[in-house]
């Protein structure tokens, strides 16, 4: 059964793995989340499986080379704030 994670919720998604946890693992074991941004969707193992570092020592080290694989417009507007208005 799929999920779907929303971006603001990926470092919950990411606590669940064990660490470290080497890139090709973490990639299948997130194969069936879709992951939720401002532009759209994307399988959330696929975007692992682009990232750069062979092993994650911790879900923070997974969560920075994802940041570093999507383009600026998947978490938002650039140069934009959620905070106040």
């Amino acid at each position: 059964m799929s999920r779907e994670v929303h971006f603001s919720d990926v470092n919950e998604a990411l606590e669940e793995l064990e660490y470290p946890i080497e890139r090709s693992e973490a990639g299948a074991e997130l194969a069936d989340v879709t992951l939720v941004l401002a532009d759209g969707r994307e399988d959330f193992g696929d975007l692992v499986s682009q990232t750069s570092s062979d092993v994650f020592e911790s879900a923070e080290d997974l969560e920075a080379e994802l940041h570093n694989t999507l383009p600026r417009g998947a978490v938002g507007e650039p140069y934009q704030s959620e905070g106040d208005a």
